[in-house]
């Protein structure tokens, strides 16, 4: 069996100390792409993949593609492992890495506290107006008027799960009035944080800021549309810090250049990375490049994760929690 791990995205480089010693202990070599030019964050493509995993025995995996292709052609040189460090892995074929064996991991519950710090910033930011009054100094204005305030407004969350649950638990000292809707409801937890499930339609009517916390599924893509969006109020906020694709940008942009609804913040996109966008020319809209997730104590806890789980699947253990095709099991140990 090959000894060796790719570790695919360019700035877990950085970081290395935090899984390099978990790696090399159990006897890995680590191994890094080749990049044009040093210090690149450049995501790894299909065609880079293809070749250079074949040989490797797992991947500490980013949002470098998946597919049918690579998976294929590096299974039957050996892959056995592609382990996310984040807890998407919307850049994966499952269906794939299950025909071939591969078992597909994730590092659930290491980020949830930085997406959901990130989410109450677009909150403030949106609500205290706070692009405008930076704007308005630079250009030797002073708009000292009143802003928008978030304590007795209602929030509302669309997915009550890890990271919905810890944007719940940071608006109570905020004084907001909670909101949510999820198809798998925890009603304890509920109960213990004030929280009031509805159904989605309802959510959206009363909510003045409404932040999704969904996995991007066929029942979840494009959730945020015209449709749903006439179920708004005028003066309401819509943050996406999920997934790109929950969010129709077309409609969301329409709604946001007629005044249907205030504001928006985005941290995820239908492209990405997005080069141009509608929504970019937009003074009602906060961006952040798909860092939610990331800030640096998550950075480290994301890579720790998957570096544990190449090691144990690897060991002949098998890390359920962290396994996100369990069906393959018995096609993983067979190989």
């Amino acid at each position: 069996m090959s000894r060796r791990v790719l570790v695919a995205p360019a700035p877990l480089r950085e970081i290395e100390h935090t899984y390099g010693p978990i790696l090399r202990a159990a006897g890995y070599t680590i191994e890094y792409p080749p990049r044009h030019l040093p210090g690149s964050e450049k995501q790894m493509t299909e065609p880079e993949l293809l070749v250079h995993l074949p040989g490797c025995v797992a991947s500490l995996a980013g949002s470098e593609p998946y597919t049918r292709a690579v998976i294929a052609k590096a299974a039957e040189a050996g892959l056995k492992v592609i382990a996310r460090a984040g807890v998407g892995y919307d850049a994966v074929d499952l269906q794939a890495a299950t025909d071939h064996g591969v078992a597909v991991c994730y590092a659930p519950g290491t980020n949830q506290e930085a997406v959901a710090e990130h989410a109450f910033m677009l909150m403030l930011a949106l609500t205290r107006k706070l692009r405008e009054q930076d704007t308005e100094i630079r250009q030797g204005l002073w708009p000292r008027r009143a802003v928008g305030n978030l304590r007795g407004t209602t929030l509302g969350i669309v997915g009550l799960g890890r990271i919905g649950k810890a944007v719940a638990q940071r608006a109570v000292p905020f004084g907001l009035k909670v909101l949510a809707t999820e198809i798998l409801p925890d009603e304890a937890f509920a109960a213990a944080h004030n929280v009031t499930f509805v159904p989605i339609e309802e959510l959206l009517a009363r909510a003045d800021v409404i932040t999704l916390h969904v996995p991007k599924t066929p029942l979840t893509k494009n959730l945020i549309n015209r449709d749903t969006i006439a179920l708004m109020k005028p003066t309401a906020f819509v943050l996406n810090t999920a997934r790109g694709g929950l969010v129709h940008e077309q409609d969301l942009y329409e709604a946001l250049v007629a005044k249907r609804i205030a504001g928006a913040g985005l941290d995820v996109y239908e492209v990405e990375p997005p080069g141009t966008n509608l929504l970019f020319s937009l003074d009602n809209v906060l961006l952040t490049a798909h860092t939610a997730g990331v800030d640096k104590q998550s950075r480290l806890d994301m890579a720790r994760v998957p570096a544990h789980a190449i090691v144990k699947l690897l060991a002949g253990e098998w890390p359920a929690d962290w396994v996100v095709n369990p069906q393959v099991k018995e096609a993983f140990f067979a190989r």
